[in-house]
């Protein structure tokens, strides 16, 4: 039986040729507001990464990375990233960025162990990016001055494609609103985290939801995060509200990255302290590295979330299951 749902009565409006011409229009303006408002430079970055660097994204601990051997090395092993979240901070330090100074890269990776559905795909593709800042600047302000400058950029860009396409209305609100994990809790005590999450975004429109990683006074978690790069005082997701599929979005997830104190206790919280001995966390523990604030930003979410897509599938070539392209199909939705 299929898990995704095809909404009564949804047709998308754009033919399979005019979608893709649209996802270039959607990337092409973001990306440009996008580096005007953060001053980002385009960089590469890679695609596998070595298992002993500690570069590799540990998202909830849990998750599988696609491995494989190299053949001309001996078959050393390699891991494709699951994001470039550490790769990016040590980049902005060998490359010999400054305090004010970005950059920005097209991050894809292969999530084996994902669950699929409406908007998740084991395909990810995102703008990962990452700032210099003082560590001064490790505050609640910094954070809430980038989130609203990310923010403005989706705004921005919502206004031009429905300026390009009659049969999109802009639904962001002027403002996106902020609120922590434990307001959430304390106000939902009964519902689950994306129970929460729902509440909130269809009520605000846009939230930007704070401290993710630690536990709430429930003693549970709202969400997982590796220990080893976002700050989990000082992180967080922007979600929207999206009616098309009447659910919660989340479009980007940022925040500040650990300093050498912060990554300590978080390790320490995570029963990880071996992780301290890695290249990539050594170097923070001697503070080697640059202070940053970084995050990503979902290509196919927000393609989906402006073309008013119902499934990511309509915007990203991935590998679905066999019932969900039937029964897409059923309703008269393609699926990549």
């Amino acid at each position: 039986m299929s898990k995704i749902i095809i909404p009564d009565g949804y047709v998308s409006p754009l033919s399979l040729k005019e979608t893709q011409i649209a996802i270039k229009k959607v990337k092409d303006f973001f990306q440009a507001q996008l580096t005007a408002e953060l001053n980002l430079h385009r960089v590469t970055a890679p695609l596998f990464v070595e298992p002993e660097s500690g570069l590799n994204d540990n998202l909830n601990g849990v998750e599988r990375p696609v491995a494989f051997g190299v053949k001309e090395q001996g078959d050393k092993e390699v891991e494709v990233v699951h994001s470039l979240a550490k790769w990016k901070r040590m980049a902005l330090g060998r490359y010999g960025f400054n305090v004010g100074e970005g950059l920005y890269t097209d991050m894809n990776a292969i999530r084996r162990d994902e669950d699929t559905d409406n908007i998740h795909s084991i395909y990810v593709d995102q703008w990962d990016w990452e700032c210099i800042i003082e560590k001064s600047a490790r505050t609640e302000e910094t954070l809430k001055k980038y989130v609203k400058s990310v923010y403005a950029a989706l705004r921005v860009t919502e206004k031009y494609i429905a300026n390009s396409y009659d049969y999109v209305q802009c639904i962001l609100p002027e403002e996106i609103h902020f609120i922590t994990t434990q307001e959430l809790e304390d106000r939902w005590p009964n519902l689950t985290p994306s129970q929460r999450e729902y509440e909130a975004a269809k009520e605000y429109g846009a939230i930007f939801l704070m401290k993710i990683g630690d536990l709430l006074k429930s003693g549970e978690k709202h969400d997982g995060r590796a220990p080893d790069y976002d700050d989990w005082q000082l992180n967080g997701d922007i979600i929207v509200y999206y009616p098309v599929d009447d659910i919660s979005l989340e479009l980007s997830s940022m925040g500040i990255r650990v300093d050498e104190d912060s990554l300590k206790s978080q390790l320490e919280k995570s029963g990880c302290t071996d992780r301290a001995s890695l290249p990539f966390q050594r170097a923070i523990l001697e503070k080697k590295l640059p202070y940053t604030i970084g995050g990503g930003i979902g290509q196919s979410r927000i393609c989906m979330f402006f073309l008013r897509k119902c499934h990511i599938g309509e915007v990203q070539c991935s590998f679905w299951p066999e019932e969900d392209v039937k029964y897409a199909s059923e309703k008269g939705v393609v699926i990549l």
